[in-house]
């Protein structure tokens, strides 16, 4: 009787989970901060995710260590906090180059405070240190900062805020990913770096081109650190200043299981992304 008892209750178990699967709801206990539905290409090449996003401004008066910023973040409040995210602009470029990534990040269950840095001009290694000072403003003292899990946090960043991405990881370890976008630094060599990083390359890049920056980065990174390199067929240095599927698609799908632990995001990263008519080259280690 104990032994046709235990059947009838993992068959119980099972079909639960299928129907939990089924309906895209997370089985109740997922060991991560799993946010919105079971995920498909389809949803994550959509322009926006499943979350309705509130956008907060914040006056470069109120910013310590960085310009002004817009914080975008789900409206959602019955699924507990989200992760984290900081995003800088490159050299010259304002916050508004990289408004459609941030919300599109935010959609998906992130809260992502979008900065202008305070000299168009900042070198990466400044820009770093405005991506760390702009997360201790979103979780310390932001009108969102409840919101915010302050132990799951991200960098991202375009060009010279892509090196400053790579800085910032570098200064602080405990960032749970990294995304740089087709970056820029004087700085070839980044062994000290142990966040999980994917880094986004342009084929027809002539600022930083992927042979002088995104490649030689993505190298040094230590084979212990989990990372991926995807370079953008007959992408420029500015693909990322429009909507991008292969840009929205690949940085949400990084994001979700370094920083929220979702391991339902793994299938769009191993396998590797293919080589084709999105991707020129791609390379990475499989995170686990």
């Amino acid at each position: 009787m104990k032994h046709k008892t235990g059947i009838v209750a993992a068959l119980v178990a099972a079909l639960i989970a299928l129907v939990a699967s089924v309906a895209g709801i997370a089985p109740v206990d997922a060991v991560g901060f799993e946010r919105g539905p079971n995920p498909t290409n389809a949803s994550l090449e959509a322009t926006s995710g499943p979350f309705t996003v509130a956008t907060a401004a914040v006056s470069d008066l109120s910013t310590p260590g960085f310009g002004a910023a817009d914080i975008y973040y789900p409206t959602d409040t019955s699924q507990g906090t989200f992760g984290g995210v900081a995003v800088a602009p490159g050299f010259t470029a304002t916050r508004s180059s990289l408004a459609w990534l941030a919300r599109r990040v935010a959609s998906h269950g992130f809260v992502v405070i979008n900065i202008n840095t305070n000299s168009t001009f900042d070198q990466p290694a400044s820009r770093g240190d405005q991506l760390l000072a702009a997360l201790n403003y979103l979780t310390g003292s932001s009108s969102v900062r409840t919101r915010v899990d302050a132990s799951r946090l991200a960098v991202m960043g375009h060009s010279m805020g892509g090196g400053g991405t790579l800085e910032a990881a570098k200064d602080r370890p405990t960032l749970k990913a990294a995304v740089p976008l087709t970056p820029w630094n004087t700085d070839k060599s980044w062994p000290e770096v142990r966040t999980p990083t994917i880094i986004f390359g342009g084929q027809s890049d002539t600022v930083a081109s992927p042979a002088s920056h995104a490649i030689p980065f993505y190298n040094s990174i230590p084979s212990t650190t989990e990372k991926a390199y995807l370079e953008l067929r007959g992408a420029s240095h500015f693909a990322r200043n429009s909507t991008n599927t292969t840009i929205g698609k690949y940085s949400v799908a990084w994001l979700k299981p370094f920083e929220d632990s979702d391991t339902r995001y793994e299938q769009f990263l191993c396998p590797q992304p293919a080589i084709g008519t999105a991707l020129s080259d791609s390379r990475g280690t499989c995170p686990h």
